[in-house]
């Protein structure tokens, strides 16, 4: 998969379940299909999410869109293990990143989504115990098989995506980035992103909070910079920060957590956007609260 694969923004699915809207299945099914006929494609889930039910959720709505699964990009992610009632048998909030777990996870995802392969399998968090050798011998098994297209990681530091890729290449990266979380622009991760082909993907990419908390500073420093180009732009304070990531050039897919269609279909469009190299800067500027050096 290549950035040229995914032509839009990411339908991020997170909170369309118990963790926030509670869709029902004709919800779904009027998001999924909202979605696809305004060109976006790719959606994203985990196998944690609404306490591991957000997929079957997903799921008992699109195998209705079996027939239009060629045009629709899965992505899921695992290696997080979650305590509650859905997972009894856990003991601990930890990660695994053994074979037999990564594979019976991407199992049963497939299961819960109604599909026969995902066409990306990502690594949730950087497991400490994590083996590289391991991870390839189950992703080389889930794509020989044909469950999985591709492979990526997610919340990965430079250093843990080189540990990977001694033992198999990383198509993805899925980190946290946005105006007020620049720290991937000064840490390597963009950068090592252009170096190795690696597509950047954005969870968060409008700050979590950053119209809620209006006694953050920062926040408010940010959101009236951007006020002062929306007509410039011709857009909203949201399409000037989403420009602002579009902008970067490691290419960045931002993954939309939201519910709400037409914020996703606005993040499509601003990607026509070319924000100037100074107006960038103003916004970082604002972000920072001091000037680059």
């Amino acid at each position: 998969m290549s950035s040229s694969i995914i032509n839009s923004p990411i339908a991020g699915c997170m909170r369309w379940g118990a963790w926030g809207s509670k869709f029902n299945t004709e919800a779904y099914h009027s998001m999924i299909s909202g979605c696809l006929d305004n060109g976006i494609t790719a959606f994203d889930h985990a196998d944690i999410y609404g306490d591991y039910t957000t997929e079957a959720d997903f799921g008992a709505a699109f195998k209705s869109f079996a027939a239009r699964r060629d045009q629709i990009q899965i992505i899921s992610k695992c290696g997080i293990q979650m305590l509650g009632p859905n997972r009894v048998q856990h003991t601990v909030k930890s990660y695994n990143t053994s074979k037999e777990h990564i594979i019976s996870s991407a199992e049963r995802s497939l299961q819960n989504l109604h599909t026969d392969y995902l066409d990306l399998l990502l690594i949730h968090r950087p497991n400490p115990l994590m083996h590289p050798d391991e991870i390839a011998e189950a992703v080389n098994k889930l794509k020989s098989a044909g469950k999985i297209r591709h492979f990526g990681v997610s919340n990965f530091l430079p250093h843990q995506v080189t540990l990977i890729e001694k033992s198999i290449p990383v198509e993805f990266n899925q980190l946290e980035v946005s105006i007020v979380y620049t720290d991937p622009l000064f840490n390597g991760q963009l950068d090592q992103c252009i170096e190795k082909n690696i597509v950047p993907m954005a969870w968060s990419p409008l700050g979590g909070n950053i119209f809620s908390n209006s006694e953050n500073t920062t926040n408010n420093r940010v959101i009236e910079m951007a006020r002062k180009l929306t007509e410039k732009y011709t857009t909203t304070v949201s399409g000037v920060l989403i420009a602002w990531l579009y902008a970067h050039p490691s290419q960045i897919i931002p993954v939309m957590g939201t519910s709400q269609l037409e914020r996703m279909i606005e993040a499509k469009e601003v990607k026509q956007i070319q924000l100037s190299k100074e107006d960038w800067f103003k916004l970082l500027e604002a972000s920072r609260g001091i000037e680059v050096a």
